[in-house]
């Protein structure tokens, strides 16, 4: 029997990188007939009882290897019907841009002994794994097969992840194939019939593809949502009352405990019955210690969301970054919903590799000289990565401009979080004048202890308040009645969004900056600059995200600098949502629930409670259930359109 073992990984870079460590740098590379970025690796290395000494060829796919697809019948859009697409045929093929990846493949397993699979440890690494499998099975179907589990690239991690490999989790697998299965039928389904329709419109429509996708509408629902808010806002006025002391040269302003009212009589007569009392007396005098929290540990969703807010990074170009880093063996893997550090992990060893930092160096050395406090532990846990951090130290010269900002935020971030909480002394004052209660505070701030290496949060301390004393009275310098209009909501915001989906469960924390890209690629949204108020139509050209794993991806726009930029639908955008909204839908492809109920179904398919089958079936009949009230009442779509695209009055 042979004594080899093939290694495959999920990228080239994880392939070279895993390759260098389990060789010790005594490794061989040979490239590959007919793709010119996978390598094979060949070293020997010791994996342990019951593998023992090796030889190892360790290579890599590009993503995924295979495609799901209609057979060559369907490819016509008139013929079959589009509904035809709930129960036809299809066909998982390796795709002819991975051909001599999976060839070679095959052929390195004719000599192995074991598969040993390196993808990412989530669902669609777990899924590709089983792609790898097959591939292997190809070239030696007796083959054992195991996979890697591991989270960063750091050497220590990678040699303990080879040292004891695990099976693939195949319910993780079921889960991923139905969900493609179900984009395939309903996304295609839904394209066609949208696309079909919509061409009949004319104009600019004639030659325009529709895409659905299951994920998409929904996140273009929640902007549309928004943007009807804000165009049908009525501002409404109401009134306040403020008073205000002179004390020590200090002026001091009370805010009125009911805030405000929606009608100006009632604010006149309680107004009135203040000046008739004149003299205020103080109820509540409080002072007691306050801390500001320091943040939780990284999730992705986390990091997509301050990525735009204080990097001003659209979130798929966050993300891109994130993968690149984390290629390079500088940071932890970035698709996690894991808020919490297991007690296992040595927090202080990766505190010590930033000490020699110019900039956060000397306040990572107080952390180890004893400011550290072991990190806040959140609610989630995915059970198969910790949260986001750096595992080893690079310079910020040698990190380009994005990539520099990035790696930047996730080193403060986690030595924030391995910080005491800012600490400070809050003071409340209450009076009471006439019937109503009036409030004042006041905040100093004693250590800022977090806020000293994360500057992306603010806590300062207020205009000193002048001495007060409990049940003192005073005669109040200043009391006015205010006036004022409630304001409209923003439009969204891309951190907004992305707590949307999040909230709704609207994609993975791995997917959600690709679904994000789409509707702006297909040109269902516009964004701009909140400040600005110049609209543009985004330009991605790349897909990046879970479509192109391993690959490039987009690597333009949305970088640094400016404002946060806000999401505004398109005619064509509203058009779609109004229209599927109108048709009387019960659950409308607009709204989040019937993807919500998807991904509550993929977990029970993980969990072990659901077969394949099953959530297939189901989730196909909800869908079809859609399609035919969509087909019967098509002319509302097309009354959408005239009335948003072309401007006809209905």
């Amino acid at each position: 029997m042979a004594r080899k073992i093939l290694c495959v990984a999920e990228k080239p870079a994880i392939a070279k990188s895993v390759a260098q460590h389990l060789s010790g740098g005594q490794v061989n590379t040979r490239s590959i007939t007919g793709n010119p970025y996978v390598k094979n690796y060949e070293f020997d290395f010791n994996f342990g009882p019951p593998w023992g000494n090796c030889s190892v060829t360790m290579t890599s796919v590009i993503g995924h290897l295979n495609e799901l697809k209609f057979p060559s019948q369907y490819k016509q859009w008139h013929s079959p019907p589009p509904s035809s697409l709930f129960d036809a045929p299809v066909e998982d093929v390796v795709n002819k841009d991975k051909t001599a990846i999976a060839d070679n493949i095959a052929q390195q397993a004719r000599y192995s002994r074991a598969l040993f699979i390196w993808t990412d440890c989530d669902r669609e690494g777990e899924y590709i794994g089983a792609e790898v499998r097959r591939a292997a099975f190809q070239g030696n179907s007796s083959l054992e097969v195991k996979r890697a589990q591991f989270s960063n690239t750091e050497r220590a991690h990678v040699v303990q992840a080879a040292q004891n490999a695990i099976n693939l989790d195949e319910r993780v697998v079921n889960a991923v194939a139905a969900r493609i299965e179900l984009d395939l039928r309903i996304g295609y389904a839904f394209t066609r019939f949208t696309t079909l329709t919509f061409q009949t419109m004319g104009e600019n429509l004639s030659e325009r593809v529709i895409s659905y996708g299951s994920c998409q509408f929904p996140t273009l629902g929640f902007v549309v949502d928004r943007y009807f808010r804000v165009k049908n806002f009525v501002p409404e006025r109401f009134w306040s009352i403020k008073v205000m002391h002179l004390r020590d040269d200090m002026e001091v302003t009370f805010s009125w405990r009911r805030h405000r009212l929606f009608d100006r009589a009632p604010v006149v007569i309680l107004f009135e019955r203040c000046l008739t009392a004149r003299i205020a007396k103080i109820i509540k005098l409080q002072k007691k210690p306050t801390s500001k929290w320091r943040p939780l540990p990284l999730t992705t969703v986390e990091l997509q969301k301050l990525g735009s807010m204080y990097l001003r990074m659209d979130s798929q170009r966050v993300m891109k970054i994130a993968e690149d880093l984390y290629n390079k063996g500088w940071i932890s893997y970035p698709r996690t919903e894991t808020d919490s550090f297991d007690k296992g992990i040595d927090l202080r060893n990766l505190i010590e590799k930033q000490v020699q930092d110019n900039t956060w160096g000397p306040y990572a050395q107080g952390l180890l000289g004893g400011a550290f406090k072991w990190p806040r532990s959140g609610r989630s846990n995915d059970q198969a990565h910790p949260p986001i951090h750096p595992v080893n130290y690079v310079s910020l010269a040698a990190l380009s401009g994005d990539d520099r900002r990035v790696y930047e935020f996730v080193v403060r971030r986690f030595l924030a979080c391995c910080s005491e909480d800012a600490k400070g002394e809050s003071t409340t004052v209450e009076i009471e004048y006439g019937d109503e209660t009036f409030f004042t505070n006041g905040l100093i701030v004693l250590e800022r202890n977090y806020l000293d290496v994360y500057p992306y949060e603010k806590w300062t301390s207020s205009q000193p308040l002048p001495r007060f004393n409990l049940h003192e009275t005073f005669e109040p310098s200043e009391a006015n009645i205010t006036e004022g209009e409630t304001t409209a909501p923003g439009y969204l915001t891309e951190p907004e969004l992305i707590s949307l989906m999040d909230a709704n469960g609207i994609g993975t924390d791995a997917t959600m900056a690709e679904h994000i890209a789409k509707i702006k690629e297909r040109e269902y949204v516009m964004t701009q600059a909140r400040a600005s108020g110049t609209a543009q139509t985004s330009g991605n050209d790349g897909r990046g995200g879970r479509g192109g794993r391993g690959g490039g991806g987009n690597t333009g726009g949305g970088g640094g600098g400016g404002s946060v930029q806000q999401f505004i639908p398109t005619t064509l955008g509203v058009a779609l949502i109004e229209g599927y909204d109108g048709i009387g839908l019960e659950t409308s492809l607009g709204k989040p629930f019937l993807r919500k109920e998807m991904e509550i179904k993929m977990k029970e398919i993980c969990a072990g409670t659901k077969s394949r089958h099953d959530f297939v079936q189901e989730t196909l009949e909800q869908y079809r259930e859609v399609f035919v009230t969509a087909q019967q009442q098509v002319g509302v779509l097309k009354a959408a359109c005239r009335k948003y695209v072309f401007g006809d009055q209905l």
